[in-house]
């Protein structure tokens, strides 16, 4: 699992507010309670949100529903009009935001504007990009906005293997953007934000994981992470992704020679106690591996978001989930545990 660092996990705790560390200690209550008693019981708000800037994406990678432009729902940007209303409502009790589920953040051009909003509710904010965007004039505004954590996907140490999976990818615009970040946290003298290499195994890179880290350091990244690829037709594998590093792996080889998930799905979900995701249109969906939000639990055009997280649709959703988690779709390919490694 990731490694503790000094200073990016002081930065977390010092937005721990009283309201926040009680919030939190009810949710985690009430996540125990409900295992105990086998019936969902919720206290609190979550402790995380993810919301998602856009669903539009410069890159067309294999597994990815952005890169496929194979979305069922509709495609658009997240408004900031309508972000800071949301934030507002939930700041008292968020501790940590995630600005990313499907597409590119650096697309939406209110990207680093609402970044500074929430940073300036001392909320703890974190994302995720191909660092295409990264320009020079892109990673000062980065360090302004007050980011606090930005995850770099990188995943190949040389063009020929990047692009294998990053489709239409450039390595040296990766390499160069990261470089800007490091070289504009020296310039404003500023110890966020916590960039991280974030480097999928595939079949295809499982080769270039010691290269990777030798990369990081050179280029000057605080941390690489190791993540498990989710491969949707896995029992196949068509597309040839599947590692042979089994502890890289999501999925192990049957005696048949296709493959199963390694996970065994208990019926319990820390995720649906603490956590959750909103779409750039305002639903609202159980997790991250909903990418099509199929599990819609409530629309922040019509509800409040604090009415949504104790609604019906929430409660038997919750209950579904404890009773045979098993037959929940997103259930099937979820990595709950297993995800990602730092070395």
């Amino acid at each position: 699992m990731p490694r503790f660092h000094f200073h990016d996990s002081m930065n977390l705790l010092s937005k721990l507010s009283f309201r926040r560390a009680w919030n939190a200690a009810k949710v985690l209550s009430s996540f125990y309670i409900s295992r105990w008693k086998q019936t969902p019981v919720q206290w609190g708000y979550p402790v995380s949100v993810s919301f998602e800037p856009t669903t539009s994406c410069n890159l067309r990678c294999p597994e990815c529903p952005s890169g496929l432009r194979s979305f069922s729902r509709p495609t658009g940007m997240l408004k900031k009009d309508f972000f800071r209303q949301t934030i507002d409502d939930i700041h008292k009790e968020l501790l940590y935001l995630i600005f990313y589920f499907q597409g590119e953040p650096y697309l939406n051009p209110d990207f680093l504007e609402m970044v500074k909003y929430a940073a300036g509710k001392k909320i703890y904010t974190a994302t995720s990009t191909n660092a295409h965007y990264l320009t020079d004039a892109n990673a000062k505004k980065t360090i302004e906005s007050g980011l606090d954590r930005l995850i770099i996907s990188i995943d190949g140490t040389t063009q020929e293997v990047y692009q294998q999976y990053r489709k239409g990818g450039r390595l040296d615009k990766v390499i160069e953007g990261a470089k800007h970040i490091v070289k504009w946290k020296k310039e404003l003298n500023s110890k966020k934000p916590f960039v991280i290499f974030q480097f999928l195994v595939v079949k295809p890179n499982e080769h270039q994981i010691q290269e990777v880290k030798q990369l990081a350091k050179e280029v000057g990244v605080d941390d690489v992470w190791f993540k498990t690829a989710q491969v949707y037709d896995y029992e196949n594998d068509p597309n040839h992704l599947i590692p042979s590093l089994n502890k890289y792996s999501r999925y192990k080889k049957s005696t048949d020679g296709g493959y199963s998930i390694k996970n065994k799905l208990n019926n319990h979900c820390w995720k649906l106690w603490h956590a959750n995701v909103i779409t750039w249109d305002g639903l609202v969906v159980p997790c991250c591996f909903d990418k099509d939000a199929m599990h819609r639990l409530g629309n922040l055009n019509m509800q409040s978001f604090k009415e949504i997280w104790h609604n019906d649709n929430y409660k038997q959703f919750r209950r579904e989930l404890m009773n045979s988690r098993k037959n929940i779709d997103i259930c099937a390919n979820c990595s709950e545990g297993t995800k990602v490694w730092s070395d």
